[in-house]
């Protein structure tokens, strides 16, 4: 899977915020934020094949989490983004 291409995170009013690129109307009902470990993760993945043992190995790299809390966030995180519709 990967992030699908065109959308960016901006920092808007203290928030990190998934966007649209070029995209002049934008629909605030839909409004997707992204915590610290989200945007980690993000960064880390953008523009790569990825599968959710990657999305743990990045949270076991840079947190201390035991493997098997790492590997159900990362299993909420790719769910999560699935239902976003950022991932493909």
């Amino acid at each position: 899977m990967r992030i699908k291409s065109g959308y960016r995170v901006r920092e808007i009013a203290g928030e990190n915020v998934v966007i649209m690129s070029g995209q002049a109307g934008v629909d605030m009902a839909r409004v997707i934020t992204l915590n610290d470990s989200s945007l980690l993760l993000w960064n880390n993945l953008m523009s790569l094949d990825f599968t959710a043992s990657d999305v743990e190995r990045i949270l076991l790299e840079n947190y201390e989490v035991e493997k098997c809390v790492a590997a159900a966030d990362a299993q909420k995180w790719v769910d999560k983004m699935q239902q976003a519709g950022l991932i493909e």
